[in-house]
């Protein structure tokens, strides 16, 4: 195990020592514990293009949003307002 340190916020700490006193741990567990749990759920979120264009579809598919018929010809017109 590496020793590390690092400045936490006072609202943080705060909020760590409430966990340590409901979950009956150390200090440090109590960190390793949330960082773990972080660092897990920021793994499990898809951040990548693709996944993300993905999503943004299906958002606009169940708001039922339209756009052009002609977007993916006139990319540029659309996104920078430029002309051929």
């Amino acid at each position: 195990m590496l020793k590390t340190y690092l400045y936490v916020p006072e609202e943080l700490n705060r909020e760590i020592e409430q966990l340590v006193k409901i979950q009956n741990a150390s200090k440090a567990e109590v960190i390793r514990l949330v960082l773990k749990a972080g660092v897990a759920q920021i793994k499990s979120q898809k951040t990548g293009g693709a996944e993300v264009l993905l999503k943004l579809a299906e958002i606009g598919k169940k708001a039922g949003a339209k756009g052009p018929k002609d977007l993916s010809r006139n990319i540029d017109k659309y996104l920078w307002k430029t002309y051929e």
